[in-house]
Protein backbone atom coordinates (compact mmCIF):
# COMPACT_ATOMS: atom_id res chain seq x y z
CA UNK A 1 0.00 0.00 0.00
CA UNK A 2 2.97 2.48 0.25
CA UNK A 3 4.15 1.84 -2.84
CA UNK A 4 0.59 2.67 -4.36
CA UNK A 5 0.55 5.88 -2.28
CA UNK A 6 4.66 6.61 -3.02
CA UNK A 7 3.72 6.26 -7.05
CA UNK A 8 0.49 7.94 -6.68
CA UNK A 9 1.79 10.53 -5.16
CA UNK A 10 5.08 11.04 -7.11
CA UNK A 11 2.34 11.21 -10.59
CA UNK A 12 0.62 13.78 -8.82
CA UNK A 13 3.61 15.87 -8.80
CA UNK A 14 4.85 15.30 -12.43
CA UNK A 15 1.78 16.23 -13.69
CA UNK A 16 0.98 19.26 -12.04
CA UNK A 17 4.75 20.02 -13.17
CA UNK A 18 4.22 19.51 -16.84
CA UNK A 19 0.63 20.94 -16.94
CA UNK A 20 2.22 24.10 -15.43
CA UNK A 21 4.86 23.99 -18.05
CA UNK A 22 2.42 23.74 -20.89
CA UNK A 23 0.51 26.86 -19.65
CA UNK A 24 3.58 28.64 -18.90
CA UNK A 25 4.24 28.59 -22.86
CA UNK A 26 0.96 30.29 -23.92
CA UNK A 27 2.12 33.42 -23.97
CA UNK A 28 5.24 31.91 -26.37
CA UNK A 29 2.62 30.13 -28.73
CA UNK A 30 0.09 32.56 -29.41
CA UNK A 31 0.36 34.78 -31.77
CA UNK A 32 2.23 38.03 -31.19
CA UNK A 33 5.01 39.28 -29.03
CA UNK A 34 4.45 38.56 -25.50
CA UNK A 35 5.94 41.68 -24.36
CA UNK A 36 4.07 43.49 -26.35
CA UNK A 37 1.07 42.13 -25.01
CA UNK A 38 2.07 42.94 -22.01
CA UNK A 39 2.88 46.87 -22.22
CA UNK A 40 -0.42 47.26 -23.97
CA UNK A 41 -2.09 45.97 -21.45
CA UNK A 42 -0.55 48.57 -19.29
CA UNK A 43 -0.62 51.42 -21.80
CA UNK A 44 -3.52 50.95 -23.78
CA UNK A 45 -3.83 52.61 -26.83
CA UNK A 46 -0.67 53.91 -26.84
CA UNK A 47 2.07 52.68 -29.87
CA UNK A 48 4.53 50.31 -28.30
CA UNK A 49 7.82 51.24 -29.24
CA UNK A 50 11.18 49.00 -29.86
CA UNK A 51 13.10 51.06 -26.24
CA UNK A 52 9.88 50.35 -24.60
CA UNK A 53 10.06 46.68 -25.47
CA UNK A 54 13.76 46.18 -24.79
CA UNK A 55 13.28 48.13 -21.04
CA UNK A 56 10.16 45.36 -20.04
CA UNK A 57 12.69 42.54 -21.34
CA UNK A 58 15.52 43.48 -19.43
CA UNK A 59 12.99 44.74 -16.45
CA UNK A 60 11.20 40.78 -16.46
CA UNK A 61 14.42 39.42 -17.56
CA UNK A 62 12.70 37.58 -20.59
CA UNK A 63 16.13 37.22 -22.45
CA UNK A 64 17.16 34.60 -19.98
CA UNK A 65 17.08 30.64 -20.73
CA UNK A 66 13.36 29.43 -21.20
CA UNK A 67 14.08 27.34 -18.49
CA UNK A 68 14.95 29.92 -16.02
CA UNK A 69 12.00 31.87 -16.55
CA UNK A 70 10.05 29.03 -16.10
CA UNK A 71 11.21 27.87 -12.55
CA UNK A 72 11.31 32.22 -11.83
CA UNK A 73 7.36 31.97 -12.57
CA UNK A 74 6.52 28.84 -11.16
CA UNK A 75 8.40 30.22 -7.74
CA UNK A 76 6.14 33.65 -8.16
CA UNK A 77 3.03 31.35 -8.33
CA UNK A 78 3.55 29.07 -5.69
CA UNK A 79 3.76 32.05 -3.66
CA UNK A 80 0.47 33.24 -4.95
CA UNK A 81 1.24 35.62 -7.04
CA UNK A 82 0.07 35.12 -10.37
CA UNK A 83 0.56 38.63 -12.30
CA UNK A 84 -1.95 41.10 -12.96
CA UNK A 85 -4.66 40.63 -15.61
CA UNK A 86 -4.58 42.61 -18.69
CA UNK A 87 -8.06 43.08 -18.97
CA UNK A 88 -8.80 44.51 -15.18
CA UNK A 89 -5.22 45.31 -13.93
CA UNK A 90 -5.89 44.17 -10.89
CA UNK A 91 -4.06 40.56 -9.27
CA UNK A 92 -4.97 37.33 -10.90
CA UNK A 93 -5.83 35.43 -7.50
CA UNK A 94 -8.38 38.14 -6.46
CA UNK A 95 -10.44 37.02 -8.94
CA UNK A 96 -9.85 33.41 -9.14
CA UNK A 97 -10.54 32.70 -5.19
CA UNK A 98 -14.02 33.87 -5.66
CA UNK A 99 -14.47 32.48 -9.11
CA UNK A 100 -13.30 29.26 -7.76
CA UNK A 101 -15.45 29.47 -4.48
CA UNK A 102 -18.43 29.36 -6.45
CA UNK A 103 -18.01 27.02 -9.07
CA UNK A 104 -16.75 24.41 -5.92
CA UNK A 105 -20.14 25.22 -4.33
CA UNK A 106 -21.96 24.51 -8.03
CA UNK A 107 -19.86 21.03 -8.08
CA UNK A 108 -20.22 20.08 -4.78
CA UNK A 109 -24.40 20.09 -5.58
CA UNK A 110 -24.24 18.98 -8.93
CA UNK A 111 -22.19 15.94 -7.62
CA UNK A 112 -24.67 15.83 -4.22
CA UNK A 113 -27.20 15.92 -6.39
CA UNK A 114 -26.39 13.01 -8.77
CA UNK A 115 -25.23 10.79 -6.32
CA UNK A 116 -28.16 10.86 -3.75
CA UNK A 117 -30.24 10.16 -7.23
CA UNK A 118 -27.89 7.67 -8.44
CA UNK A 119 -27.71 5.52 -5.17
CA UNK A 120 -31.42 5.34 -5.08
CA UNK A 121 -31.82 4.50 -8.36
CA UNK A 122 -28.59 2.30 -9.04
CA UNK A 123 -29.65 -0.26 -5.86
CA UNK A 124 -33.29 -0.55 -6.81
CA UNK A 125 -32.11 -1.34 -10.60
CA UNK A 126 -29.75 -4.16 -9.40
CA UNK A 127 -31.89 -5.45 -7.22
CA UNK A 128 -34.25 -5.84 -9.68
CA UNK A 129 -32.48 -6.91 -12.49
CA UNK A 130 -34.00 -7.94 -15.40
CA UNK A 131 -37.43 -7.17 -14.01
CA UNK A 132 -39.26 -3.58 -15.73
CA UNK A 133 -38.50 -1.37 -13.10
CA UNK A 134 -34.58 -2.50 -14.17
CA UNK A 135 -35.24 -1.85 -17.74
CA UNK A 136 -37.21 1.46 -16.90
CA UNK A 137 -34.17 2.90 -14.57
CA UNK A 138 -31.89 2.00 -17.41
CA UNK A 139 -33.43 3.36 -20.65
CA UNK A 140 -34.38 6.61 -18.40
CA UNK A 141 -30.90 7.39 -16.86
CA UNK A 142 -28.75 6.42 -20.83
CA UNK A 143 -31.81 9.00 -22.27
CA UNK A 144 -29.67 11.27 -20.18
CA UNK A 145 -26.46 11.03 -22.20
CA UNK A 146 -28.39 12.59 -25.12
CA UNK A 147 -29.28 16.06 -23.28
CA UNK A 148 -26.46 17.87 -24.22
CA UNK A 149 -26.17 21.36 -21.69
CA UNK A 150 -25.97 23.36 -24.67
CA UNK A 151 -29.58 22.77 -25.60
CA UNK A 152 -30.83 21.86 -22.44
CA UNK A 153 -30.11 24.83 -20.28
CA UNK A 154 -31.66 27.09 -22.95
CA UNK A 155 -34.78 24.91 -22.61
CA UNK A 156 -35.07 24.82 -19.18
CA UNK A 157 -34.50 29.06 -18.66
CA UNK A 158 -37.50 29.13 -21.51
CA UNK A 159 -39.86 26.52 -19.88
CA UNK A 160 -38.68 27.53 -15.78
CA UNK A 161 -37.82 30.60 -16.05
CA UNK A 162 -39.62 33.00 -18.67
CA UNK A 163 -42.72 30.63 -19.58
CA UNK A 164 -43.90 30.01 -15.84
CA UNK A 165 -41.68 32.62 -14.08
CA UNK A 166 -40.75 29.90 -10.85
CA UNK A 167 -37.08 30.23 -10.79
CA UNK A 168 -34.04 32.65 -12.29
CA UNK A 169 -32.84 32.87 -15.46
CA UNK A 170 -29.44 34.14 -14.41
CA UNK A 171 -26.87 34.96 -11.57
CA UNK A 172 -25.91 33.49 -8.47
CA UNK A 173 -27.73 35.16 -5.60
CA UNK A 174 -28.97 32.51 -3.46
CA UNK A 175 -30.31 28.59 -3.76
CA UNK A 176 -33.04 29.22 -5.84
CA UNK A 177 -30.41 30.43 -8.33
CA UNK A 178 -28.64 27.38 -8.72
CA UNK A 179 -32.20 24.78 -9.24
CA UNK A 180 -31.35 25.47 -13.16
CA UNK A 181 -27.81 24.95 -13.21
CA UNK A 182 -27.87 22.27 -11.12
CA UNK A 183 -30.41 19.85 -13.02
CA UNK A 184 -28.66 20.92 -16.10
CA UNK A 185 -25.23 19.64 -15.02
CA UNK A 186 -26.19 16.71 -12.42
CA UNK A 187 -27.89 14.50 -15.94
CA UNK A 188 -24.98 12.97 -17.42
CA UNK A 189 -23.04 11.94 -13.83
CA UNK A 190 -26.45 11.21 -12.75
CA UNK A 191 -26.71 8.67 -15.69
CA UNK A 192 -23.13 7.19 -15.21
CA UNK A 193 -23.50 6.84 -11.62
CA UNK A 194 -26.39 4.86 -11.53
CA UNK A 195 -24.60 2.29 -14.15
CA UNK A 196 -21.82 2.10 -11.50
CA UNK A 197 -23.68 1.48 -8.62
CA UNK A 198 -26.07 -0.97 -10.61
CA UNK A 199 -22.85 -3.12 -11.56
CA UNK A 200 -21.28 -2.53 -8.40
CA UNK A 201 -24.60 -3.79 -6.25
CA UNK A 202 -24.67 -7.00 -9.00
CA UNK A 203 -21.05 -7.71 -8.33
CA UNK A 204 -21.27 -7.07 -4.54
CA UNK A 205 -24.26 -9.94 -4.88
CA UNK A 206 -22.42 -12.50 -6.05
CA UNK A 207 -19.57 -12.53 -4.29
CA UNK A 208 -17.72 -15.13 -1.84
CA UNK A 209 -18.15 -13.34 1.18
CA UNK A 210 -21.96 -12.56 0.59
CA UNK A 211 -22.93 -16.20 -0.30
CA UNK A 212 -21.19 -17.13 2.68
CA UNK A 213 -22.81 -14.76 4.87
CA UNK A 214 -26.25 -15.84 3.21
CA UNK A 215 -25.16 -19.93 3.98
CA UNK A 216 -24.36 -19.15 7.88
CA UNK A 217 -28.01 -18.09 7.81
CA UNK A 218 -27.97 -13.92 7.65
CA UNK A 219 -31.03 -12.97 5.74
CA UNK A 220 -31.07 -11.08 2.91
CA UNK A 221 -32.06 -7.67 3.48
CA UNK A 222 -29.29 -7.94 5.99
CA UNK A 223 -26.76 -9.21 3.68
CA UNK A 224 -27.89 -6.02 1.30
CA UNK A 225 -27.44 -3.28 3.78
CA UNK A 226 -24.31 -4.61 5.52
CA UNK A 227 -22.17 -6.58 2.70
CA UNK A 228 -23.86 -5.34 -0.71
CA UNK A 229 -24.16 -2.01 -0.59
CA UNK A 230 -21.07 -0.79 1.27
CA UNK A 231 -18.92 -2.71 -1.37
CA UNK A 232 -21.44 -2.27 -4.41
CA UNK A 233 -20.65 1.68 -4.05
CA UNK A 234 -16.90 1.40 -3.38
CA UNK A 235 -16.54 2.35 -7.55
CA UNK A 236 -18.69 5.26 -6.90
CA UNK A 237 -15.81 6.97 -4.93
CA UNK A 238 -13.36 7.58 -8.20
CA UNK A 239 -16.00 8.26 -10.39
CA UNK A 240 -17.65 11.10 -8.15
CA UNK A 241 -13.45 12.50 -8.05
CA UNK A 242 -13.33 12.16 -12.03
CA UNK A 243 -16.41 13.74 -12.42
CA UNK A 244 -15.30 16.46 -9.94
CA UNK A 245 -12.38 17.36 -11.36
CA UNK A 246 -14.10 17.19 -14.90
CA UNK A 247 -16.98 19.70 -14.01
CA UNK A 248 -14.59 22.14 -12.73
CA UNK A 249 -13.49 23.43 -16.10
CA UNK A 250 -16.11 21.83 -17.72
CA UNK A 251 -19.07 23.71 -16.85
CA UNK A 252 -18.27 26.52 -18.98
CA UNK A 253 -21.70 26.11 -20.91
CA UNK A 254 -23.62 26.69 -17.68
CA UNK A 255 -21.96 29.41 -16.73
CA UNK A 256 -22.16 31.10 -19.48
CA UNK A 257 -25.61 30.37 -20.49
CA UNK A 258 -26.89 31.12 -16.77
CA UNK A 259 -24.11 34.40 -16.23
CA UNK A 260 -22.51 32.39 -13.25
CA UNK A 261 -19.23 34.10 -12.36
CA UNK A 262 -17.23 31.11 -11.99
CA UNK A 263 -14.21 29.53 -13.21
CA UNK A 264 -15.94 28.47 -16.17
CA UNK A 265 -16.92 32.01 -17.09
CA UNK A 266 -13.71 33.16 -15.86
CA UNK A 267 -11.85 31.62 -18.51
CA UNK A 268 -14.03 31.98 -20.94
CA UNK A 269 -13.81 35.84 -20.55
CA UNK A 270 -9.93 35.31 -20.27
CA UNK A 271 -9.98 33.78 -23.63
CA UNK A 272 -12.45 35.94 -25.56
CA UNK A 273 -9.64 39.23 -24.44
CA UNK A 274 -6.46 37.76 -24.61
CA UNK A 275 -5.47 37.80 -20.78
CA UNK A 276 -2.90 35.74 -20.97
CA UNK A 277 -2.31 36.46 -16.94
CA UNK A 278 -5.65 35.09 -16.20
CA UNK A 279 -6.27 32.25 -18.21
CA UNK A 280 -2.56 31.26 -17.01
CA UNK A 281 -3.89 31.26 -13.87
CA UNK A 282 -7.11 29.81 -13.85
CA UNK A 283 -5.88 26.96 -15.71
CA UNK A 284 -3.21 25.78 -13.22
CA UNK A 285 -5.53 26.18 -10.09
CA UNK A 286 -8.21 23.44 -12.15
CA UNK A 287 -5.78 21.19 -13.33
CA UNK A 288 -3.69 21.11 -10.16
CA UNK A 289 -7.24 20.65 -7.74
CA UNK A 290 -8.18 17.75 -10.49
CA UNK A 291 -5.45 16.23 -10.00
CA UNK A 292 -5.39 16.44 -6.23
CA UNK A 293 -9.04 15.47 -6.29
CA UNK A 294 -8.34 12.54 -8.60
CA UNK A 295 -5.58 11.07 -6.70
CA UNK A 296 -7.06 11.40 -3.11
CA UNK A 297 -9.83 9.20 -5.00
CA UNK A 298 -7.14 6.21 -6.16
CA UNK A 299 -5.83 6.04 -2.62
CA UNK A 300 -9.46 6.58 -0.93
CA UNK A 301 -10.24 3.46 -2.99
CA UNK A 302 -7.25 1.80 -2.24
CA UNK A 303 -8.18 1.84 1.43
CA UNK A 304 -11.51 0.74 0.85
CA UNK A 305 -10.81 -2.25 -1.35
CA UNK A 306 -8.86 -5.18 0.51
CA UNK A 307 -8.05 -6.05 -3.19
CA UNK A 308 -5.99 -2.96 -3.98
CA UNK A 309 -4.06 -2.79 -0.94
CA UNK A 310 -2.78 -6.74 -1.28
CA UNK A 311 -2.24 -5.54 -4.55
CA UNK A 312 -0.01 -2.85 -4.10
CA UNK A 313 1.58 -4.12 0.14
Amino acid sequence: MMLFLARRTATLGVTVLLASFVVFLIPYVTPGDPVRKIIRSRVAGEVVDDSAVQALTAELRLQDPLWVQYLRWLGRFGSGDMGLSFASRTPVIDQVLPALWITLSLVVMTLGTAAAVSVALGIAAALQEGRPADRIITTVTQAFIAMPEYWLAPMLVLVFALELSLLPSAGWAGPASAVLPVAVLALRPTSYFTSAVREGVLDALGAEHVVAARSRGLSYPQAVWKHVIPNGLLPLTTLVAVWFAGLLGGSVIVEVVFAIPGMGRLLYDAVLNSDIPLAQGGVVIVVALAVVLTTAADLVHGLLNPRVRMRHA
